[in-house]
């Protein structure tokens, strides 16, 4: 671990396997509760216990503070950090708490090929994909829109990009809030913000964005695994990114004019980087609007993205077709009904950098998914694949409806620099049957393999904890990195 001082295990009690309580100090409302194995606690850093307990103190806060396996240190609250806040109760919204990567997510294709396909056309597929898939700092696309059309968008979500054939209609009920996020208010999006994602529709980013071709290595679940159309040896196709310039420019806003205001509502924060506002004040209705329009950016982006790829592989399998199987965000703040004293409340849940893990008895989920609960989608690293997972109801009563994103990060991008170069990166991967493409050398090397935890070990601590059941294990062959 690279972050800063281990953390001190002393500090935590253990209730279970996977599952460390902080007894509520000092300001604390609420417990903090760790879902981790003994190894995965032992090395994270000492500031995600320090992140546990400030998220702790917040106005409104309800149940717990909760950080997920993959949790590291974050701006505010820590990656992998899920809080729920009662409007009735003082509660407020924070923007440190969804973060600057605003409906950050991962949406899954199934291809119905066979890997054997794939190898076939492997190096043209994966050249191709990189000259089709806008990826980096600043890409931008064919797609330029006027400010008008682009409110649009921010309204209308994945439904704007069917709507202009960049998509499919069927894919909208394989999508969280089937495609639209409602509640957006693009007038409270500042023009700065807008600006800087005129040009970066259906683009991926940089940073740990990604397309990823892989091959369903390993099935946990049968049955469940074939209600999602998954099948060893066939291939998938993950999209990860964003909302891009636009959620990053309304985080930025959003936390200078909360930092300012805060103190005029009575709230006194341990750090600064927590800014919140009311939930029922002005700013944090304001917040919430432009929060939402960030949402559907981000809907539309991969449903564009979905549309690109589509165009790639039917240059290489003409009778193939890509399926949506789910389409998920791991940087929200969402108001959800759960259950508190014995009484449903409405509760504005923040997950930054966690992903919902709604099980079969949760009203909101698909008709597709009664059976099964929601897929939830688990990015590794570019070296050691990614997870289905399903959603359980379990998770309802261990951390409010809500599982880990990721791997997390073991160090950071910083150190990743220095210890690894980009060039070998990428011939190692290759040796191993996995292609990367990507513009940056340095961005590769900030993503290498061991740069993150042990994937495997945070999907198992997940698994057992009750926050989501394992479904099936993705090996990378291709990999379009920014």
């Amino acid at each position: 671990m690279y972050f800063g001082c281990l953390m001190d295990t002393n500090l935590v009690k253990r209730i279970s396997e996977f599952e460390w309580e902080i007894e509520p100090i000092g300001k604390m409302l609420v417990p903090g509760i760790i879902f981790a194995s003994e190894k995965l606690i032992r090395e994270m850093d000492n500031k995600v216990y320090e992140q546990v307990c400030n998220v702790a103190t917040l106005p409104g806060i309800v149940k717990a503070s909760y950080a997920m396996p993959d949790a590291h240190w974050g701006y505010g609250f820590p990656i992998g950090g899920v809080a729920a806040f009662d409007p009735n109760k003082g509660g407020v919204v924070s923007a440190g708490g969804v973060g600057f990567d605003i409906s950050c997510g991962v949406r899954l294709l199934t291809t119905g090929l066979l890997k054997n396909q794939i190898l076939e056309n492997q190096k043209e597929l994966a050249d191709s994909l990189f000259k089709e898939i806008p990826a980096g700092v600043g890409s931008h696309s064919f797609i330029h829109l006027a400010q008008k059309e682009l409110d649009k968008l921010l309204v209308q979500g994945a439904h704007w990009a069917v709507e202009k054939g960049f998509g499919l209609k069927e894919d909208l009920e394989h999508i969280e809030e089937n495609g639209q996020m409602k509640g957006a208010k693009p007038e409270f999006v500042s023009d700065k913000a807008k600006a800087r994602q005129l040009p970066e529709m259906g683009t991926l980013g940089s940073g740990n964005h990604y397309l990823e071709v892989q091959e369903v290595a390993k099935i946990f679940d049968k049955e469940i695994a074939n209600q999602f159309n998954l099948h060893e040896g066939e291939v998938v196709i993950s999209i990860h990114c964003g909302s891009r310039g636009l959620g990053h420019q309304i985080g930025t806003d959003f936390l200078k004019e909360m930092a300012i205001e805060g103190p005029k509502h009575g709230i006194h924060l341990p750090d600064k980087e927590l800014a919140c506002a009311p939930i029922q004040s002005e700013l944090g209705q304001r917040y919430l609007g432009a929060m939402r329009s960030a949402i559907n950016c981000a809907l539309a982006n991969r449903e564009i993205l979905t549309h690109f790829t589509r165009q790639v592989f039917s240059g290489y399998f003409p009778k193939n077709h890509l399926r949506v199987l789910y389409d998920v965000s791991h940087n929200t703040c969402k108001v959800e009904k759960h259950p508190v004293d014995g009484k449903l409340v409405d509760l504005y849940v923040h997950r930054k950098g966690a992903t919902r893990s709604f099980g079969p008895s949760r009203p909101e989920i698909s008709s597709i998914f009664k059976k099964t609960g929601q897929p939830v989608f688990i990015g590794g690293s570019m070296g050691t694949g990614s997870y289905v997972l399903a959603g359980v109801d379990t998770a309802e009563k261990y951390s409010i409806s809500s599982s880990c994103h990721g791997a997390g990060r073991a160090m950071s991008r910083t150190a990743a620099r220095k210890k690894w170069n980009g060039t070998q990166v990428i011939q190692e991967l290759k040796e191993r049957g996995i292609f990367i493409r990507s513009i940056s050398k340095s961005g590769v090397a900030e993503e290498a393999p061991f740069a993150y935890k042990d994937v495997s070990e945070v999907i198992e601590a997940a698994h057992l904890a009750g926050l989501s059941k394992k479904i099936a294990y993705l090996r990378p062959l291709i990999c379009i990195k920014g």
